[in-house]
C-alpha cells in the first residue's frame, strides 16, 4: 500500500465501456502514426528466449525473470523477456532491414519484482521498436529528432482523443523540452532523482533527459541502464554522456512526472567495451549477442520502448494504471482502489 497515490477528489472521467473504447483506438492511433512516422514495420516478436544468450534485458541487473524448463529441450531453461531490446537488434540484421527503415513489436513481459502501485504492475505491454542507422547519425541531434518524431504521434494521438471524448482536454505541449541529467542534477542539486523528474516536467509538461545510466557528478546515476544496449558514455548533449534518455510528461491526476517511453541509441562496439568494463560485466563478451555486436553481424541502431498502459492511462486521465490492463494486485491495494473510487480491471 505504500505504493498507492491517492489522488483527492479523483472520478474518471469515462465509464468502463467508454474506457475500453478510448484504448482500443488510442492503440491503433498511435502505433499508425508513430510508425509511419519513423518507417517501421510490425514485426512478431517471442514471448521468451533462451536463458544464457545475452538477448534478454537485463534492465538494472537486479530483477529476476520468470523462467520455466522446456521438456522437449532436455529441460533447457527459458526466461519470460524483461523488454526486447537486443532482440529487436538481431531482427534487424535477421530481416536485412535497410539504414533509415526499422521494425516495432508487441512486447509483452511478466516483472515480478516490480513494487507494485499507481504506475507500476507485475504485466508489462509497450510498443518495442528500432530503427537501423550509418555512422553519421550517432549523435545527440539524431537522437533529438527520433524523439521529436515519436512525440508528435504522441500529440496527435491526444488531439484524437479529445474530439472522441470532448471532456478530456489536450495537455501536451507542442514540443518537449530537452535536458541532460547532468544539467538537472545542477538545476535541483538537493532533490533525488525522481523529484528532479517531477520539478522539470511539472515547469514544461513534457520533457526528454538525456543521459540515463551515465555517472553524474555526485558520483551517482539518474537511473540505471543496462550497459549492453544503450549507449550511455559516448559523448552526447552539451559534451555530456549519452546518447539515450526518457520521455516524462507531467500527469495531472497524480501529480506527478510519468515515464512514457524509454530510448536511445545502442552501442557500438567502443561504446559496449567500455561500459562492460565499467560495470565489471566483461565476462557478457562470451554470450551470443555480444560476440554478434562484436563479429560485426548486427547493425547500427536506435530503438527503444513505449508503454501501452501508461500511454492510455495517461490520455484517459486514470489514476491507476489497473484502471487501462488487467493484472493481479494486493487484495488491500484492490480494495482501497474501489474506496477511492479507481476501479481496476
Amino acid at each position: 500500500m505504500s505504493y498507492l497515490i491517492k489522488p483527492q477528489n479523483y472520478k474518471p472521467m469515462l465509464d468502463l465501456k467508454q474506457t475500453e473504447l478510448g484504448i482500443k483506438q488510442i492503440k491503433e492511433f498511435f502505433q499508425m502514426n508513430f510508425s509511419s512516422e519513423l518507417r517501421l514495420r510490425r514485426v512478431t516478436a517471442p514471448l521468451f528466449v533462451l536463458k544464457g544468450m545475452g538477448v534478454n534485458d537485463d534492465l538494472n541487473g537486479i530483477e529476476r525473470p520468470v523462467s520455466f524448463p522446456i521438456k522437449d529441450m532436455g529441460d533447457i531453461q527459458a526466461e519470460v523477456v524483461h523488454s526486447l531490446a537486443k532482440w529487436k537488434r538481431m531482427t534487424l540484421a535477421d530481416y536485412n532491414i535497410e539504414s533509415g527503415y526499422g521494425i516495432y513489436t508487441d512486447m509483452n513481459a511478466i516483472r515480478p519484482d516490480e513494487e507494485m502501485g499507481n504506475l507500476h504492475s507485475l504485466y508489462v505491454d509497450q510498443w518495442d521498436w528500432e530503427r537501423v542507422i550509418t555512422p553519421g547519425n550517432r549523435n545527440v541531434e539524431f537522437l533529438k529528432e527520433i524523439v521529436n518524431c515519436i512525440y508528435a504521434a504522441m500529440v496527435r494521438t491526444e488531439y484524437m482523443v479529445y474530439e472522441m471524448y470532448p471532456q478530456i482536454k489536450p495537455c501536451l505541449p507542442e514540443k518537449p523540452h530537452f535536458i541532460h541529467s547532468e544539467e538537472l542534477l545542477q538545476l535541483y542539486p538537493d532533490m533525488e532523482p525522481k523529484g528532479r523528474e517531477d520539478a522539470i516536467a511539472k515547469k514544461y509538461g513534457a520533457v526528454f533527459i538525456v543521459g540515463i545510466g551515465c555517472k553524474l557528478s555526485n558520483g551517482k546515476k539518474h537511473d540505471g541502464r543496462a550497459p549492453d544496449y544503450d549507449d550511455y558514455t559516448s559523448e552526447g548533449m552539451n559534451g555530456l554522456p549519452g546518447l539515450n534518455g526518457d520521455i516524462l510528461v507531467w500527469n495531472n491526476v497524480l501529480q506527478r512526472a510519468v515515464e512514457l517511453s524509454s530510448m536511445g541509441i545502442r552501442v557500438n562496439k567502443d561504446a559496449l567495451l567500455k561500459q562492460l568494463k565499467e560495470e565489471g560485466e566483461e565476462k557478457r563478451l562470451e554470450l551470443y549477442f555480444h560476440k554478434r555486436l562484436m563479429d560485426d553481424t548486427l547493425p547500427l541502431s536506435i530503438g527503444g520502448g513505449i508503454g501501452q498502459s501508461r500511454l492510455c492511462m495517461h490520455y484517459l486521465r486514470k489514476a491507476h494504471i489497473g484502471e487501462i490492463q488487467a493484472s493481479i494486485w494486493p487484495d488491500d491495494m484492490r480494495n482501497e482502489c474501489r474506496r477511492l473510487d479507481m476501479p481496476l480491471i
